[in-house]
């Protein structure tokens, strides 16, 4: 038995596949203590753990740590002339316009950050040695005067030599074994001081958090009776055991849309669909990303919070309209949907927890398009009249009916979507029409079919068990292991033997470390160039073809032209000299692989269809409610709603549905 854990900001899903079928759980999240939702959902589904082979988990834990301020006191050791790193930041000015404008707030505060007397140059010589006796008391007054629950160091150019940093590293534990410790030199060996030093922070600020969040949770798995593989996901769309995640935890700070696109891939390349764009609607938010040619995109940098994250991630934007999103009018009197969201608790009005907020959710209930009787298979208890009472004062202010405000608020959350597909395919060069959406998450299949309008999309594939993909995806993950290094390295006759060198030596590297976590499997590389033309200040990546022994500079060159163009839309002459700034490696072995499924509900007895009115574009629209398993291959025309246990698929007029081969539910725009 193989099981997916994925904990969201709302639900907290599973996916069990015990011989070829597929059985589902979907159960509220505890965001006060996330490894109890994990555990409600493994009690719903009545898994024995004994006979577990396969845990693979992600959760929200690292990023609410981050979000909400709540991981450890951090100490940070840094260069002397360094310490206001943190509050400096980059002299850019994110909304010029507010007056209010504030820089985002570090992580750590000021008495929290040591200075310690030494300096390396840029090529990593020491330029000022460090003195142990001195280091080590210096070590020891500081940490002493502070109760702190982990330390960060940080130093210049560390990412060239990391001596410093081990010695300072080393006399942290003679003092303090107990203490965590984080090194730049382990997190992100690449220049630009600012973003390594927030990224080596951000890792130990939520060091302690996902070590206590682990042990609690593999604690009661074993008192249970696991005693099978338990696996992390990581922002990069890979796996790791459990174990290695002490060592970097801020590789999971977006685990769970990194699942969510992994899942998406999987099943709809089973469907034939390779270009594909993603849309993970869940209670708190939604995450699109854009899949071209079968491969996500890789991004090297990210933010959490404004705070910026070296770390390899798939490229996903995210957007404030989620189920639980809440409707509001701002100063002019203008309707808005998020992004401030009722999250699980009190969660949206309808599910009478406390909630008073009209939420998405609540307004798809007053228009038909959620129905109350079948709300997560009928698990779940919700109540159209306190979703309409929720609606009721913003509708007076706005002299709308009830149902004409929960029309309103559904087509603003959609164009909130709309946007963020954009940013990730017309804003870099993708004509969205010559992609396929897909939609997952409890809310997604529900807004896809008017999202794909909008940008002129005319395939929708809803896979199977959409509103869980993210547990899906969990499973569909091979174990991943990324490892970089800044060496600035001109591109002329004599970089090949260079280029190879240092790309052997950092796939050695990755591979001592995947096998020290007990990755056991045959590994595949990943070569990747950070390139720029001289004199240019950003770079752009360039992933390698075939072998290291067969690169030439010629065919290096060739691909970062071509990736340039892709990305500026212009490229220049091939003498202009270029430059290579960091070498990354991407190790990869395959888990095991993912087994074709069917969903148990597949086989439930056909049931005759039941009409409802729904209300959309101010007509009331007569529907017909199916489940998706009385979906056959031949096309049903809309307007539909069918039902799958774990979402709604939503097919508005001129718009057909089918069932493949792959039980997948494949919607097409007429015309």
């Amino acid at each position: 038995m193989r099981v997916g854990i994925e904990v969201g900001g709302t639900f907290t899903d599973l996916i069990e596949i015990r011989d070829g079928v597929a059985r589902v759980a979907k159960v509220p999240s505890t965001p006060h203590q996330p490894d109890i939702g994990a555990l409600d959902a493994i009690d719903a589904a009545g898994i024995d753990l004994k006979s577990v082979t396969d845990l693979v988990h992600g959760s929200t834990v690292a990023t609410n740590a981050v979000l909400e301020r709540k991981g450890g006191r951090v100490c940070v050791f840094v260069t002397t002339g360094t310490r206001d790193l943190f509050m400096l930041q980059r002299h850019d000015r994110r909304a010029i316009y507010d007056l209010n404008y504030a820089k985002p707030q570090p992580i750590v505060s000021r008495e929290d950050i040591c200075e310690i007397d030494e300096r390396l140059g840029a090529d990593g010589t020491v330029v000022r040695a460090l003195d142990g006796a001195a280091v080590d008391a210096r070590v020891a007054q500081f940490i002493g005067a502070g109760t702190f629950d982990a330390v960060a160091i940080c130093l210049l150019h560390s990412y060239v030599n990391p001596d410093h940093e081990r010695r300072i590293a080393d006399a942290v534990k003679r003092h303090a074994p107990d203490l965590p410790v984080t090194c730049s030199c382990d997190v992100s060996r690449e220049f630009r001081e600012y973003e390594r030093a927030s990224t080596t922070a951000l890792a130990a600020f939520v060091q302690p958090v996902i070590e206590g969040y682990l042990n609690r949770l593999e604690t009661t798995l074993e008192a249970r009776g696991f005693a099978g593989r338990f696996s992390i996901m990581q922002s990069n769309g890979g796996r790791m055991p459990a174990s290695a995640m002490s060592k970097n935890a801020i590789s999971a700070l977006f685990s769970g849309p990194a699942a969510g696109v992994i899942g998406a891939l999987g099943l709809a390349g089973r469907s034939g669909y390779d270009d594909i764009i993603t849309l993970d609607m869940g209670g708190t938010s939604t995450d699109v990303s854009l899949i071209a040619g079968g491969a996500p995109d890789l991004t090297p940098q990210t933010e959490i919070d404004g705070l910026p994250v070296r770390t390899p991630v798939i490229d996903i934007v995210t957007v404030g309209a989620g189920g639980g999103s809440i409707a509001w009018m701002d100063d002019g009197g203008l309707l808005r949907v998020g992004p401030r969201s009722a999250g699980a608790h009190p969660g949206p009005a309808s599910y009478l927890r406390g909630g008073t907020d009209p939420t998405v959710t609540d307004a798809h209930l007053v228009r038909g398009t959620l129905q109350a009787g079948s709300f997560l298979g009928g698990a779940m208890k919700v109540d159209p009249k306190a979703a309409s009472a929720a609606l009721e004062p913003l509708s007076g202010t706005l002299a709308v009916s009830v149902e004409e405000l929960a029309d309103s608020v559904i087509r603003i959350a959609e164009s909130n979507i709309v946007r963020a597909i954009q940013q990730v395919s017309t804003e870099r060069g993708h004509d969205p029409r010559d992609f396929a959406l897909v939609p997952f998450g409890g809310a997604g299949p529900l807004h896809a079919a008017r999202v794909a309008e909008e940008l002129g999309i005319d395939t929708v594939v809803v896979p199977t068990n959409a509103g869980v993909l993210s547990a899906a995806g969990l499973l569909m993950s091979d174990y991943v292991h990324y490892r970089s290094q800044t060496e600035r390295t001109r591109l002329d006759d004599d970089a090949r033997v260079t280029i190879i060198s240092r790309l052997s030596d950092l796939r050695e590297q990755a591979t001592t470390y995947l096998r020290s976590a007990g990755v056991v499997e045959d590994l595949s590389y990943q070569h990747i160039l950070e390139m720029r033309y001289v004199g240019q200040a950003f770079e752009v990546s360039v992933t390698l073809d075939g072998a290291l022994c067969d690169l030439t500079v010629e065919a290096i060159s060739h691909a970062f032209s071509a990736a340039h163009h892709r990305v500026f839309e212009f490229s220049k002459p091939p003498e202009d000299p270029v430059e290579i700034v960091s070498f990354r490696i991407g190790a990869t072995a395959t888990a095991n692989a993912f087994p074709i499924y069917h969903d148990a509900s597949s086989d439930a007895e056909e049931v005759a269809p039941v009409h409802i009115d729904i209300i959309e574009g101010g007509a009331r629209l007569r529907c017909r409610l199916l489940a998706r398993h009385a979906i056959k291959n031949a096309q049903i025309a809309g307007p539909l709603l069918v039902e799958d246990g774990t979402s709604t698929i939503y097919v508005p007029p001129d718009w057909r549905a089918r069932r493949d081969a792959t039980d997948s539910v494949i919607l097409e725009r007429e015309g």
